[in-house]
């Protein structure tokens, strides 16, 4: 089997909304991250995690969980893991709630309005993940025995 036939095999596994979160995890994983960590000077160096901004050798250690956190995320979506239920859902509810909380917490935020805005995107995706059927429905074949 040839790569493009590998990859359009692939793609057909899961809904278009979720090929784009998996390329999005691929980018992260294979370009910003390494970029980010390996290249970015140290003392433009920022992350956030749970709302809160980390600089400089706090981002660096930041910037390495998230490229564990999309490398899985793009294995677990690349192979449909049923491990990625609820911890795609979960990792996406954190981005809501984190976008939300850094819109109080840091100058450049707006409040209240601004960060429903920024925020609802992240809750509908992590409704669509939670609700998704794909990675059960996976999982329970493997535990049927099905391949």
């Amino acid at each position: 089997m040839n790569l493009i036939s590998l990859l359009s095999e692939n793609i057909k596994r899961r809904p278009h909304w979720m090929n784009g979160l998996m390329l999005f995890c691929a980018y992260m994983t294979f370009v910003y991250l390494p970029w980010d960590i390996f290249l970015k000077p140290l003392a433009e160096d920022q992350e956030v995690w749970f709302g809160f901004l980390f600089t400089g050798w706090e981002a660096k250690i930041g910037a390495l969980a998230h490229w564990f956190v999309y490398g899985a995320g793009f294995w677990g979506f690349w192979k449909m893991k049923p491990w990625m239920f609820p911890w795609a859902a979960l990792y996406t509810l954190q981005i809501a709630v984190g976008m939300f909380v850094w819109s109080f917490l840091d100058e450049r935020g707006s409040g209240i309005i601004s960060g429903l805005v920024v925020a609802i995107p992240f809750l509908l995706l992590t409704i669509a993940l939670w609700r998704s059927s794909y990675f059960r429905a996976i999982g329970a074949s493997i535990a049927a025995g099905e391949s």
